[in-house]
């Protein structure tokens, strides 16, 4: 896909390449990665996801343009939602195809590189997204909400990490300051209280423990080890957290449902 984009005409010290190591088919997943990797990147920015199980059938390939000023490119499968309402949506335009490709296509099973490079490169490079194809109505994609109490909250697995790190959805600004332990119930296992740390190297190697992840969000973690395994989890998988009744987190509302959003 970048080598598509650089020949295109895209200056290749300008791509960032976010992810290539996502489950096959998992839609929902790299919604959530999605929206949580690229939200804050520039106004100008083209972003292109692929995970696209319905290759080659039915779905649209489509642009959609944001309030915030980034253009999503991808299937019309959800994928792009959660980031494009994150970032307020414009509007949604059907890729033809046949507008962007160089030459004829070589089979229907490799958009990525047919369809979704090649439009994206026309993006950067300053096409219009309406001279891409008409006008459509993008396929929502509601992604888990995270509920939460005073000192409690739930939520799901929303990532498993090549390290075996699951990532909730649950907000980790929703926990008191002052925790020092979380009470879990993952799944249908019995509660446990674990740590609440602030790094791996704190949990000790071999110790199940939680912490809060680069996205912001409560990750459960084994120090030098596979929470996944450990827990017997994956992505879906519900969440429960407790933690002794404290302060709430500067800014955040204590009947808040999710996280709020930046603009």
């Amino acid at each position: 896909m970048k080598a598509t984009l650089i020949a295109g005409g895209v200056d290749p010290s300008r791509i960032v390449d976010l992810a290539h190591d996502l489950p096959a088919h998992a839609v929902g997943e790299a919604a959530f990665l999605l929206r949580a990797m690229a939200r804050s990147f520039p106004s100008a920015s083209v972003h292109v996801a692929v995970v696209d199980p319905g290759v080659g059938g039915r779905r649209s390939a489509i642009v959609i343009t944001t309030r915030s000023g980034p253009w999503l490119v991808g299937p019309d499968n959800g994928l792009l939602m959660p980031l494009a309402e994150e970032l307020g949506v414009r509007a949604a335009y059907r890729i033809d195809p046949a507008r962007v490709s160089s030459g004829s296509r070589v089979g229907t099973t490799f958009d990525g590189r047919d369809v979704f490079a090649p439009a994206a490169a026309r993006l950067a490079t300053g096409s219009q997204p309406s001279a891409l194809g008409p006008r459509i109505v993008p396929t929502s994609y509601g992604l888990p909400t995270p509920t939460r109490g005073r000192s409690e909250a739930r939520g799901v697995v929303a990532h498993v990490d090549r390290f075996g790190n699951l990532i909730t959805n649950i907000p980790s600004s929703w926990v008191a300051r002052t925790t020092r332990g979380l009470t879990l119930r993952v799944g249908r296992s019995r509660p446990r209280t674990v740590a609440w740390v602030t790094s791996y190297e704190s949990l000790g190697r071999g110790r199940l423990g939680a912490l809060g992840s680069s996205f912001g969000l409560v990750e459960l973690a084994v120090g030098e080890g596979r929470a996944v395994d450990r827990l017997g989890a994956r992505v879906g998988t519900r969440v429960a957290a407790s933690w002794p009744t404290g302060r709430p987190a500067r800014g955040e509302n204590a009947n808040s449902a999710r996280p709020r959003k930046r603009r």
